[in-house]
């Protein structure tokens, strides 16, 4: 049995890579698919130099901590801080849609997003959103979805007309 290793340390490297690279699809953190890189960059060496086991090693080594600086952070930015997969409601925050059936306070109104009809009410809770109005979702409560029109600022809210005018003492009488 040493003899076949001793003479086939090749395939004992490839062996490592595999159950190393196979290790990795459960972990899924790219730690073990640099460690199997090295044992890769060992099998060749071994193919080259088959009677020192030491250079095999260190070359190994060497790959394997060379992989996990300089490649496994670009993979794990990568495939691990994509863009977020928003599942439920939440995948309509930030979405525009069209007003189907009139939207005031009260509730009742429609706006369709996409293929779907949602129920609907006004961000600002004083406004009244008329049919064909483009709005943006703001989030949603329930299985309502609270919306404002698109193009309006949500700091321009309507401000009720002042009931009187007093003259600003500062104002120039008028003649």
């Amino acid at each position: 049995m040493m003899d076949w290793l001793r003479d086939n340390i090749w395939a004992a490297w490839l062996t490592v890579a595999a159950v190393l690279g196979l290790a990795e699809l459960a972990s899924l953190d790219f730690t073990l698919l640099m460690l199997a890189a090295g044992a890769l960059t060992a099998a060749g060496v071994s193919a080259v130099f088959p009677g020192l086991l030491w250079l095999q090693i260190v070359v190994g080594l060497i790959t394997a901590a060379a992989m996990l600086v300089a490649i496994r952070p670009l993979l794990a930015r990568k495939f691990h801080h994509g863009t977020e997969l928003k599942t439920g409601s939440a995948h309509v925050i930030g979405r525009t849609g069209t007003v189907v059936k009139e939207i005031h306070p009260d509730g009742g109104g429609s706006i369709r997003i996409g293929g779907d009809l949602w129920t609907a009410r006004p961000f600002d809770e004083i406004s009244t959103i008329a049919p064909g109005t483009r709005v943006e979702i703001m989030s949603i409560d329930g299985a309502t979805a609270v919306v404002y029109p698109v193009g309006d600022s949500l700091h321009q809210l309507p401000n009720p007309q002042p009931t009187h005018q007093d003259p600003k003492p500062t104002d120039p009488p008028q003649s």
